[in-house]
């Protein structure tokens, strides 16, 4: 049995966990972009709202609005990101900046969404704004490539659950399935908009084959999830946070599923978890009181995510490293949300198998050998005879 001052000692630095190869499966593009970029991109197109004109102040004004706890500052975050990539040359320009961000921080597969009916107010098309996003994506890994990264991005078309364009979006996305879109998604306040509003879209996607996430449980609760399962066939849970309400831990530390929590964990429905994000959105009040801890506990299919790497000041990285201090994970529980993650991708099995066992299994034996060359470095000099 490993010892608590063994697993201290395999305890993961900063480096090691940037270096560590990783996957996101929940990450909005328009919620990830450089302040630096959101400045000159409006500077670019006449812009005059942004709120701080200087990047770093702009950074930290994104990350106090989001923290704010006020819906209304929140949102207004997103106005100011969607409002500048609303012409083919920014969102060109904010998708490269992704996948190569992302792949600097040691990503080699990424999920990232958006809503192509947000960006139309240029005159694109949404396909013109599909197309964009694809070149986009695209230039970033080539650049980062350059620069000695590797990663691969898959584009999620997200509807907007307020509005009527689900099943137009679902269509859209079905279209380029093979052209740089892996899925589908919904987004948006979950109450009052129900997943069943939008059920053609489903069903279509269901006919024609095709994966998609729902964000259910975020903030709604138990009914969102059950919907988004049971009646519109989710393959992934977007957060998926609250399940932990169907959860009952008794004083003795023992533990009961209710229903539809047993049934996640037995299907292996992924939980696109965000860590950082639900802390903003109060789904827990630290790190160390995530619902991420038990649910890992209990083998649920965990994955760890980033959602707005702008709003809540992060990456997969840090995501990590706060994970590590909570719970004291190891390099194995790093491995373990990642091969989780990429199992829970929605590309086609053989390259899911090839990146867990080609990249992912061979990154995190680098990273463990490394520990046991320091180990075995640090028993010899301290058995050294001294004088």
């Amino acid at each position: 049995m490993t010892s608590q001052t063994d697993r201290m000692g395999q305890t993961p630095s900063p480096d090691q966990i940037r270096r560590a190869p990783k996957v996101l499966l929940h990450d909005h593009l328009d919620g990830g972009l450089r302040p630096g970029t959101v400045v000159d991109l409006a500077r670019a197109g006449g812009c005059t709202r942004l709120p701080e004109t200087d990047p770093e102040r702009l950074g930290h004004w994104f990350r106090e609005a989001a923290d704010s706890g006020s819906l209304e500052r929140y949102l207004e975050t997103f106005s100011h990101t969607v409002g500048v990539m609303q012409n083919r040359e920014a969102l060109v320009r904010v998708a490269a900046e992704c996948a190569e961000d992302l792949a600097a921080d040691g990503v080699v597969y990424a999920e990232v969404r958006y809503a192509p009916e947000q960006h139309l107010e240029g005159g694109l098309t949404l396909e013109e704004v599909v197309e964009a996003v694809n070149e986009g994506f695209r230039e970033g890994e080539r650049t980062a490539r350059e620069r000695g990264h590797r990663i691969r991005v898959g584009a999620l078309l997200t509807a907007m659950r307020h509005a009527a364009r689900a099943l137009e979006i679902a269509e859209l996305a079905n279209r380029y399935r093979d052209l740089g879109v892996v899925g589908f998604d919904i987004a948006g306040a979950e109450a009052g908009y129900p997943p069943t509003r939008h059920l053609d879209a489903f069903e279509y996607l269901k006919r024609e084959n095709n994966h998609f996430t729902i964000h259910a449980g975020e903030a709604f609760g138990l009914p969102s999830i059950w919907q988004a399962l049971q009646w519109c066939g989710a393959d992934r849970l977007g957060h998926g946070v609250r399940i932990i309400d169907d959860i009952e831990v008794a004083e003795d530390g023992s533990v009961r599923l209710g229903r539809l929590a047993a049934y996640v964990r037995d299907k292996r429905i992924p939980l696109e978890l965000c860590p950082s994000s639900n802390l903003q959105t109060g789904a827990a009040s630290s790190y160390a009181e995530h619902p991420i801890g038990l649910l890992r506990r209990l083998h649920f299919r965990v994955t760890v995510n980033t959602d707005n790497r702008l709003m809540s000041h992060t990456s997969m990285s840090q995501e990590f490293e706060h994970l590590v201090e909570a719970f004291g994970y190891t390099l194995d529980d790093l491995q373990w949300f990642s091969v989780n993650a990429m199992k829970s991708a929605f590309i086609p099995f053989d390259e899911r198998l090839a990146m867990i066992n080609d990249v992912i299994k061979p990154g995190y034996a680098e990273l463990k050998s490394e520990w046991l060359f320091q180990q075995t470095v640090s028993t010899r000099d301290s058995a050294a005879p001294q004088g």
